[in-house]
């Protein structure tokens, strides 16, 4: 079901909804970032990569990340470069402040397929956090050997600091500590993704707080979730708004917000910038 109620009356809905959920779980995708500015096409991709772009011939950043680099001193040059900026670099990022704002004070959890850790910049607690798709600030073996993730900061400020022409030096190149292989970036692209002993025990505490509000009034709040990965955050929302009649789901996408018929009535559906429905909340 799509919304066919005006902007406004759904803010109020949702503003209802915030004040009196004994708990929201968020489920944040790619659109959230995007309205904080954190886009990877366009301008931003032209000022970081045109050089790259005049070689290789890829539009945007998320393409170069599948690029078949002819070696790797090229892939980490492109890589260091890629993960710097959307990572380490510190911009300012009003978009989560304002969400943590309306949350800091419920009990709160965040779900999200994001990997740029602009949640705990913007200071959410990490405990309440559960990345289920990686974090660019984890390598891992690209076998992998062992099921470890490894702190890459340092690495990737001195791959990027010390690039040339699009190459960073060889003696660089990040190794396993284990096998020696090459280090990936812990990002599910395949069956090689690793989920350490942090993730799952990020997963246990998403779990056991599902489990410990599941007949509490819950706001199920997603923000900019596409349909990539629907079966992460879009549909076991739903069936968790659908199982327990206290919920409600919202979404906010700047694409259609849509929702199954049989929580028609307990959803808030808005189609709009994130930005300008917080900036609404706040």
């Amino acid at each position: 079901m799509k919304s066919t109620q005006g902007f406004s009356l759904q803010i109020d809905k949702l503003k209802t909804s915030l004040d009196n959920a004994d708990a929201v779980i968020i489920g944040a995708g790619a659109g959230l970032s995007t309205s904080a500015g954190m886009t990877y096409s366009g301008e931003r991709f032209l000022k970081h990569f045109s050089d790259f772009r005049e070689k290789y011939g890829f539009s945007d950043m998320y393409s170069g990340g599948f690029y078949p680099f002819p070696s790797l001193e090229e892939f980490w040059a492109y890589w260091s470069r890629y993960v710097y900026i959307n990572r380490y670099e510190n911009p300012e990022i009003p978009v989560y402040n304002k969400l943590l704002n309306l949350v800091k004070n419920k009990d709160h959890f965040v779900l999200t397929t994001n990997v740029d850790h602009c949640f705990q910049k913007a200071g959410f607690d990490k405990s309440r956090l559960f990345y289920t798709q990686g974090d660019y600030g984890l390598f891992q073996c690209s076998l992998p050997c062992h099921n470890k993730t490894y702190d890459n900061e340092e690495s990737i400020l001195r791959m990027y600091a010390k690039q040339k022409n699009m190459k960073i030096p060889t003696s660089l190149i990040p190794r396993c500590p284990i096998c020696g292989r090459a280090m990936s970036m812990n990002l599910r692209a395949d069956n090689t993704f690793v989920q350490d002993e942090g993730w799952y025990e990020a997963q246990a505490r998403y779990e056991n707080f599902i489990s410990n509000h599941k007949n509490d009034r819950v706001l199920y709040l997603e923000l900019g979730v596409g349909n990539n990965t629907p079966i992460i955050i879009k549909y076991p929302f739903w069936n968790y708004t659908n199982l327990n009649p206290k919920a409600i789901y919202a979404c906010v996408n700047f694409n259609e917000p849509y929702c199954p018929p049989q929580i028609e009535n307990r959803s808030i559906l808005i189609k709009s910038n994130i930005n300008k429905v917080l900036d609404k909340l706040v």
